[in-house]
C-alpha cells in the first residue's frame, strides 16, 4: 500500500510538473508562483482601470507599488488612465486587500492570491508586503493581442520557499552611487527578492560616514562613502519595496582601509597601512588581543546599527589568513595565556567578543562561514560561500551549518562576479536532495547572489546582476521542482526587457561601452 501510495504521489508531482511547464509557454512569469490555474476571462487595459486598497495602509507601501503600477502599464500600452492614483476603501475593478502592515524581519508573510476575471481582479493577502509581491505578478501578466492590451484569466496561489532570497553589493572595491543601488533595489522588488546586503568596507574602501571616527572617510575612503542621511534613505527606499537591508562592516580581516585611517588597532606594529589598489587578500589584520580593538568597534557599531533597523548585522570574517597574527610575539603570547592554540581559535575569541556587543545593540551576528569553528556559538548566523568543494561534509558548509543548529544563507553558487552562465546558477539549488530534519530546514534561510565588486563600475554593473539574478531569484521563492532551463530562458528573455524598463541598463550600455572603446 505504501508503494502505491508513493507512486500516486508521484505521479500527481510529475503531472502538475508538466502542466506548469506547459503554462510557462504562454506567461513569463519569474520567479513562477507556487499554484496558477487558468480561466477563460480577460480583463481588457482600458482608460478606466482603477486600483482602490481596501486596508490602513499607514507605510504606503502598496500605494507607492499601485502607483507604479500604473504608471508603468500606462507607458507599456499607451492607454491613457483617467484615474492615476490609487483610491482609499472605494470601488475600482482592482481591489488590493490585505490584514496589516508587516515589520520586515525573516517572519513577514509575503503570500498572496491574485484572482483575474472579465470585469474585476483582486490581490489579497495578510500583509502588505504579500499585496505588492501580487502587484508585481499582476504586472508581468500583460498581455496583447493585434487590437488590445489585457490581464488574462488566472487565478494564482504564491509563497516563497524561502525566508531570506538577497543579493550582496560589494561597493568597497568600486564605489557604487546612490541611483545606482535605487534602481537595482527596484529590480529586486520586482523579481521578489528581500534582502539587500551591503558589503560596504574591505582593504579598498571604508564606505560609511562616521562622526566618532572622521579619519575613516577622511583617509579610508578616498572621498567616496555615504553619509548617514543616504544610508537612511536607502534603507527607507528599501523598505518601502519590502526590502531589508543587511549592513556588512568586514573584519578582522579585509582591513587594510580601516587601519589606514587607525593603525593603532592594527597586529603589527610599526606597519605602513594604505588603502589598497589593487584585488586580492592581503595581511592587515585588525589586533584581537588589544582592548582598544573592541572599544573602536563598540562605538562605531553603536553609532551604525542605528541607521540599519534589521536584526541581521554582518561581520565578515572571511579569508583571514593571520600572517600578522603570527609575526607579533605579543599575540602569540596572548594565544597560549588564553589556551588558542591556532588562529581559527584566535578568530572565534575575536567573534565571540563582537557577538556580546551586538547583542547589547540588539543585533543578531552573521558571517561568512570561516567563523563556523567548535566553540562559536549557535545564535550566529552562517553565510555559506564555500560549500561542497572545500570538502566539509554532509553537502558543504551551509547544510554542516544547519545540523549544528545555525541559521544559514547560501551564496555557494550563486556569485555572479564570476561570469558563468545563467544554466549554470540556476541549476544550483540551496537544499538538493539532501535529507532534513524540519529542524534543519528551518535552519536554511535561503541565498544570496554575491556581486563583488573588483571588476565592476557604475557603468558596468547592471550587466554583472541582471539579468541572471532573476532566474536566481526564482530558485529561491518558486518550488523545487521548478527546474526546466529552457522555460527559465523563454521567460528570462521577456524579464530581461521587464528590468531595462525599471531603468536597469544592462542592455543599452553595451553599445556606450563599445562606444567609449
Amino acid at each position: 500500500m505504501k508503494k502505491i501510495i508513493l507512486f500516486l504521489f508521484i505521479l500527481n508531482c510529475s503531472i502538475n510538473v508538466i502542466g506548469q511547464n506547459e503554462l510557462m509557454k504562454q506567461y513569463d512569469l519569474m520567479p513562477w508562483p507556487k499554484e496558477i490555474t487558468e480561466n477563460s476571462a480577460k480583463f481588457i487595459i482600458n482608460s478606466d482601470v482603477t486600483i482602490s486598497i481596501n486596508a490602513n495602509d499607514e507605510k504606503h507601501r502598496v500605494r507607492n507599488a499601485a502607483i507604479s503600477f500604473l504608471r508603468r502599464i500606462s507607458n507599456r500600452t499607451g492607454v491613457f488612465l483617467e484615474q492615476g492614483f490609487p483610491l482609499e476603501k472605494s470601488k475600482a475593478n482592482v481591489t488590493i486587500v490585505f490584514d496589516e502592515v508587516a515589520e520586515l524581519n525573516i517572519h513577514t508573510d509575503e503570500a498572496y492570491s491574485l484572482v483575474i476575471n472579465d470585469s474585476s481582479i483582486s490581490i489579497n493577502s495578510r500583509t502588505d508586503v504579500g499585496a505588492i509581491r501580487g502587484l508585481a505578478t499582476l504586472l508581468q501578466l500583460t498581455q496583447n493581442d493585434i487590437t488590445q492590451y489585457y490581464f488574462p484569466g488566472i487565478t494564482i496561489k504564491d509563497e516563497p520557499r524561502f525566508v531570506w532570497r538577497g543579493l550582496m553589493i560589494d561597493v568597497a572595491r568600486h564605489f557604487q552611487p546612490i541611483n545606482v543601488l535605487k534602481r537595482n533595489l527596484e529590480a529586486m522588488a520586482s523579481v521578489k527578492m528581500n534582502v539587500f546586503h551591503w558589503h560596504l568596507t574591505d582593504d579598498q574602501g571604508f564606505r560609511i560616514e562616521s562622526k566618532i571616527y572622521p579619519r575613516l572617510q577622511e583617509f579610508a575612503s578616498d572621498g567616496q562613502y555615504y553619509t548617514h542621511e543616504q544610508i537612511k534613505d536607502i534603507v527607507t527606499y528599501a523598505d518601502n519595496l519590502g526590502i531589508r537591508v543587511i549592513p556588512e562592516i568586514d573584519v578582522p580581516g579585509h582591513a587594510s582601509a580601516l587601519l589606514a585611517a587607525y593603525p593603532e588597532i592594527g597586529s603589527k606594529d610599526g606597519f605602513e597601512y594604505a588603502v589598497e589598489r589593487n584585488s586580492g587578500i592581503f595581511d592587515p589584520t585588525l589586533d584581537p588581543t588589544n582592548e582598544k580593538t573592541y572599544q573602536f568597534l563598540e562605538n562605531l557599531f553603536s553609532e551604525i546599527t542605528p541607521l540599519f533597523p534589521d536584526d541581521y548585522f554582518h561581520i565578515g570574517g572571511d579569508e583571514n589568513e593571520g600572517k600578522h597574527w603570527n609575526e607579533n610575539q605579543r599575540i602569540q603570547s596572548f594565544k597560549k595565556e588564553h589556551d588558542l592554540k591556532t588562529n581559527h581559535d584566535l578568530q572565534t575569541y575575536f567573534n565571540i567578543r563582537l557577538e556580546k556587543i551586538l547583542n547589547k545593540l540588539d543585533k543578531k551576528l552573521m558571517g561568512w562561514d570561516e567563523i563556523m569553528t567548535p566553540n562559536m556559538p549557535t545564535t550566529a548566523v552562517i553565510h555559506s560561500w564555500r560549500g561542497e568543494n572545500e570538502g566539509l561534509q554532509n553537502g558543504g558548509s551551509l547544510i554542516e551549518a544547519a545540523k549544528h543548529g545555525y541559521q544559514t544563507v547560501l551564496s555557494n553558487g550563486y556569485y555572479i562576479d564570476r561570469m558563468l552562465s545563467v544554466k549554470h546558477h540556476y541549476s544550483v539549488d540551496p537544499i538538493g536532495n539532501i535529507k532534513l530534519s524540519d529542524t534543519e530546514r528551518a535552519n536554511i534561510l535561503g541565498g544570496e547572489t554575491t556581486m563583488w565588486g573588483e571588476l565592476v563600475t557604475p557603468l558596468t554593473i547592471d550587466s554583472r546582476i541582471w539579468p541572471r539574478t532573476a532566474a536566481i531569484a526564482e530558485r529561491f521563492w518558486s518550488p523545487q521542482a521548478i527546474n526546466n532551463i529552457n522555460a527559465m530562458k523563454k521567460r528570462l528573455k521577456k524579464i530581461s526587457f521587464n528590468l531595462e524598463e525599471l531603468g536597469i541598463t544592462h542592455i543599452k550600455n553595451r553599445d556606450v561601452i563599445l562606444r567609449n572603446i
